[in-house]
C-alpha cells in the first residue's frame, strides 16, 4: 500500500504535501519513503512531532526571529528551520517573498502557494540547517495554536474531499469563450465593415474577452488547473502573454507579494499606491504628519473615477509589465508578448490599418480597466490594513477580504473572486470549488471570532469610495494638525 493511501485510510490526507527530508530516493530519481519515513511524516504532518532527529541543530523561536533581514533570511516549514539567504533570488515567486517571512513560520502558506509540495521538497533540502527545540511550540507564541491547528485539519479535510481537484471541462469551456469571441471581433468587421457602430461592438467583444482572459490567467497562474506546474506555467505564457499582453514574471512577482502578505503595509504592493492615492490609516496619517500634498488628497474618492478606474489596465499596468520585462531581460516573456501585437496587428490592420489596431487595442485596454479595477479592490481596499503584526495564516487572510454575495451574474463577471477569502486561503483550489468549501470557512472563522464578511457587489463597490474618503479625511487631519 502506498504511502498516501495509509495515510489517508488513518483520517490524514498528507503523503504528497508532507515528505519526509530524510527519505531513500528509487533510480528514476523520485523520492521513496522508508518504513519509519511514514510514521514520522504523519506525526509531523498533524503537527504531533516534536521529537529532534540526529544530527540536526535545534534553534529556539527567539534566535530564528532574529534572521529577519534581506542579507540573513530564515524561516520555519513543520518546524525545520531552514536558511533561504542565498537562494532567495532564485525564488520563483520572487526574493521578496521569502523575506515577508523571513524569521517566521512560513508552514501555512507554503502548503497554500505551492502544487506539488514532494518536488518542492527537494529544493528545501540543502537548505535545511535545523529543527525548533522540542520545547518550542510549532509556531510562534503570539499566534492561537489552535486556530492554527484547526485550520490545518481543515485544509486536511478539503484535500480528503478532492476540492484542490479541478474540473478541465470547466476550464476548456472558459476558455472556449474567449476564443469564441476573439473569433467573432473579427468576422464581424470581415461581413459588416469597419464602421462606427461594428467598431463599437467589436470593441465591447474583445472587452469581455479580455476581462475574462484575466480571469482565467489567474487561476492558471495559481497552479490551479492542471496536477503538474509545468503545463500550467506553459498555459499561462499562452493566455497572460499571448492573449493578454502582459508578462507572466511581473505578475508572479507582484501579485504572489500581495497574497502572502495582504493588505499589509509596505510588504503588499497592491496597497503602496502612494503618491496617487493613501490607503488605509497608516500611509495617509505618514504623508499628513510630514506635510507632503503631492496632489489633493482629499478629492482622491473623485478622481479615483477619472484616473484609477480606467487607467489601471492601459498605462499603470502595461507599463509595469514593460519596464520588468526590459530590465529584467525577460527574453522569453517579451518574445509570447510580442505574439500578442503581432496577432492584433495582423487580424485588425485590414479593417483599422496599422495605428487604428493600435488605437483599438488601447480602446479595449480601457474598457476593460473599469471592470478589472472594481473586482480586484472592492474586497480589499474597504479591509484592515496594518503593518506587520505576524498573524496567522487564517486571521491574516480574513481581517484582509472580504466576499460579495454569489449569484450565477457575480460568479461570471468576477471570475469567481467574489470568493476572495477562500481563494486567499487556498490559492491553488479551482475556483469552481469555491462555493463548496465556504461554508465550512464560514464556521471557523466563526469558532474563533474572526468576521466573515459578505456583501452585495453594488455596496462592495460604494465601499471603495468610502474607503478613499475615510484615508483621505486621515491624511487632513494629521495634514493640518498644528
Amino acid at each position: 500500500m502506498k504511502l498516501e493511501e495509509k495515510l489517508e485510510s488513518n483520517g490524514s490526507v498528507v503523503g504528497r504535501s508532507q515528505p519526509y527530508l530524510g527519505e531513500n530516493h528509487q533510480a528514476n530519481g523520485k523520492p521513496k519513503a522508508n518504513g519509519k519515513a511514514e510514521v514520522y511524516v504523519k506525526q509531523e504532518a498533524n503537527g504531533k512531532c516534536k521529537e529532534p532527529r540526529r544530527g540536526l541543530n535545534l534553534y529556539t523561536w527567539q534566535e530564528i526571529q532574529r534572521h529577519n533581514q534581506d542579507s540573513d533570511q530564515w524561516l520555519v516549514i513543520s518546524r525545520k528551520v531552514y536558511n533561504v539567504t542565498a537562494w532567495a533570488d532564485r525564488h520563483p515567486g520572487g526574493r521578496r517573498i521569502l523575506n515577508h517571512y523571513a524569521g517566521e513560520d512560513a508552514t501555512d502558506v507554503f502548503r497554500a502557494m505551492h502544487l506539488e509540495h514532494d518536488v518542492v521538497q527537494l529544493y528545501l533540502k540543502p537548505l535545511l540547517i535545523g529543527e525548533l527545540a522540542p520545547e518550542e511550540p510549532s509556531q510562534e507564541r503570539n499566534k492561537n495554536s489552535q486556530l492554527v491547528e484547526d485550520f490545518q485539519e481543515l485544509r486536511r479535510t478539503l484535500e480528503a474531499m478532492n476540492m484542490f481537484d479541478a474540473n478541465l471541462g470547466f476550464f476548456f469551456l472558459h476558455l472556449a469563450q474567449i476564443l469564441i469571441l476573439e473569433v467573432l471581433a473579427w468576422l464581424i468587421p470581415y461581413h459588416f465593415g469597419n464602421g462606427w457602430t461594428v467598431t463599437i461592438f467589436v470593441a465591447f467583444l474583445l472587452t469581455v474577452s479580455q476581462a475574462q482572459s484575466s480571469f482565467l490567467q489567474h487561476d492558471i497562474g495559481h497552479l490551479s488547473i492542471f496536477k503538474k506546474s509545468k503545463w500550467n506555467h506553459l498555459m499561462h505564457k499562452f493566455v497572460m502573454c499571448h492573449l493578454k499582453g502582459l508578462s507572466v514574471n511581473w505578475w508572479n512577482n507582484r501579485h504572489f507579494q500581495h497574497h502572502v502578505k495582504p493588505n499589509i503595509y509596505p510588504k503588499d504592493p497592491d496597497i503602496d499606491m502612494g503618491p496617487l492615492f493613501l490607503l488605509g490609516e497608516t500611509q495617509p496619517v505618514k504623508y499628513g504628519k510630514k506635510k507632503i500634498k503631492y496632489i489633493d488628497y482629499e478629492k482622491q474618492h473623485l478622481y479615483f473615477y477619472m484616473v484609477g478606474l480606467p487607467l489601471l489596465m492601459p498605462v499603470y499596468f502595461n507599463l509595469q509589465s514593460m519596464q520588468m520585462m526590459y530590465l529584467k531581460k525577460y527574453w522569453v516573456d517579451i518574445a509570447w508578448v510580442s505574439s500578442f501585437y503581432i496577432r492584433y496587428f495582423i487580424t485588425f490592420s485590414t479593417f483599422y490599418g496599422i495605428f487604428g489596431s493600435f488605437l483599438l487595442i488601447y480602446l479595449v485596454k480601457f474598457l476593460e480597466s473599469p471592470w478589472i479595477a472594481y473586482v480586484t479592490q472592492m474586497s480589499h481596499i474597504p479591509m484592515k490594513m496594518s503593518k506587520e503584526e505576524n498573524r496567522d495564516w487564517l486571521s491574516t487572510q480574513v481581517l484582509a477580504t472580504c466576499n460579495i454575495e454569489q449569484s450565477f451574474f457575480n460568479d461570471w463577471f468576477t471570475g469567481h473572486l467574489n470568493f476572495q477569502i477562500e481563494h486567499h486561503l487556498f490559492p491553488t483550489m479551482p475556483r469552481h470549488n469555491y462555493h463548496k468549501v465556504a461554508p465550512l470557512v464560514r464556521s471557523l472563522c466563526a469558532k474563533h471570532g474572526l468576521k466573515y464578511v459578505n456583501k452585495p457587489m453594488l455596496r462592495a463597490f460604494g465601499d471603495i469610495v468610502r474607503a478613499l474618503k475615510k484615508s483621505a479625511a486621515l491624511w487632513m487631519d494629521a495634514y493640518y494638525e498644528t
